[in-house]
């Protein structure tokens, strides 16, 4: 991996990340002002939830033509957010950020009673996987899927680093289904200043497993998914020698897989080779058989679940990749148990989702 830094013309960090040393002195032609964001981030009371408040958000760019994308590279007098003619895999700060360090310079820390206010630090960035406008992830070469994962990666090395980032998320949202407003293949990664609700959540089941029965949670599901394979009612849909991919016990989705590394790590930082040569194969593969699902392609999450620093119990790495799509043409609408509740109600067993995957 060979990585260029560069800044853009309001003075946000554009980062190439390309498989050979490349020319990357492209500059950034648009008369751009620095943005401001005032995000706050308020404590629910009730929950103890983080809600992150963004206001200046809505002002961002909202579905613009294919020849407008400002994810495609900057050809004559076209200019996007990435200067060069080409590239392979790009990574920018958000302008339009839920997260940004500035925000620390416009919201002062409040608290009253039970309410708590501070400002919405941290750092959103933007994923471009490839220059090719109507391309997917799926269509990415073994190759060119290694350097997403190496950009994840060193972003999250970075960006743990900073002390105001306690949590690296890295993601991608796929299809106007799941709400994304650029049709470019790309993902994001928000650097928050907390630990995610979930990952709380997740984080007190796996210490209290440890204090009740001296074991690691994550090691024990793995090992009782793995223990299956070949059966007939078994939710693991790929095994490889360092990863395997499986449809959770008790899924929330009608198709949702979760990709471990075989090997227990707390963050993208501790693959080892091993795993990193064979995750582009399992995480294609994965992609390709979601878009056979229906007979067009399926609208998803991939989420990657990683350690927040400092944390006194260790996260398990692992990949989420779930579709809201229930059946052709008919979405899981989130209604009022998921949304009202958070109780998911779920349309079909996980060991006939996995089969299902199995035989596509």
């Amino acid at each position: 991996m060979h990585k260029t830094v560069t800044k853009l013309a309001d003075g946000r960090e554009l980062i190439y990340y390309d498989t050979e040393p490349a020319s990357r002195d492209a500059v950034d032609r648009r008369p751009l002002e620095p943005a401001a964001s005032v995000s706050e981030i308020r404590v629910d009371p009730f929950t103890g939830d983080a809600v992150t408040v963004a206001a200046h958000r809505q002002a961002r760019t909202y579905h613009p033509p294919a020849d407008e994308c400002p994810l495609c590279p900057s050809l004559g007098d076209r200019l996007s957010e990435i200067p060069a003619e080409d590239y392979q895999v790009a990574v920018f700060e958000n302008r339009f950020p839920s997260l940004a360090s500035s925000s620390a310079e416009h919201v002062a820390p409040w608290s009253d009673g039970p309410y708590a206010l501070a400002p919405g630090t941290g750092r959103c960035e933007v994923v471009c996987f490839t220059s090719d406008h109507g391309a997917a992830f799926g269509d990415l070469t073994e190759e060119r899927a290694r350097l997403v994962l190496d950009a994840w990666t060193d972003r999250t090395a970075e960006l743990h680093t900073r002390p105001d980032v306690r949590q690296v998320y890295c993601f991608e949202n796929r299809g106007a289904d799941i709400g994304v407003t650029l049709g470019h293949p790309h993902g994001q990664i928000y650097a928050f200043p907390f630990t995610t609700p979930r990952t709380a959540q997740a984080l007190d089941r796996v210490a209290a497993h440890q204090r009740e029965t001296g074991r690691n949670l994550y090691d024990e599901v793995l090992a009782a998914e793995r223990s299956t394979i070949g059966a007939e009612d078994s939710r693991v849909v790929l095994a490889g020698e360092h990863w395997t991919a499986f449809v959770p016990f008790a899924a929330r989705w009608p198709y949702e897989v979760h990709l471990y590394p075989n090997r227990r790590v707390a963050d993208l930082t501790g693959l080892d080779e091993a795993a990193r040569a064979e995750f582009p194969r399992i995480y294609l593969d994965l992609l390709r058989r979601f878009d056979r699902l229906f007979p067009e392609p399926a609208p998803y999450i991939a989420a990657w679940h990683q350690t927040p620093r400092p944390a006194e119990v260790e996260l398990a790495l692992h990949l989420e990749l779930f579709t809201i799509r229930r059946t052709a043409g008919k979405l899981k609408y989130l209604a009022g148990t998921e949304s009202g509740m958070g109780a998911f109600m779920n349309d079909i067993r996980p060991e006939t989702a996995a089969r299902t995957l199995r035989e596509l």
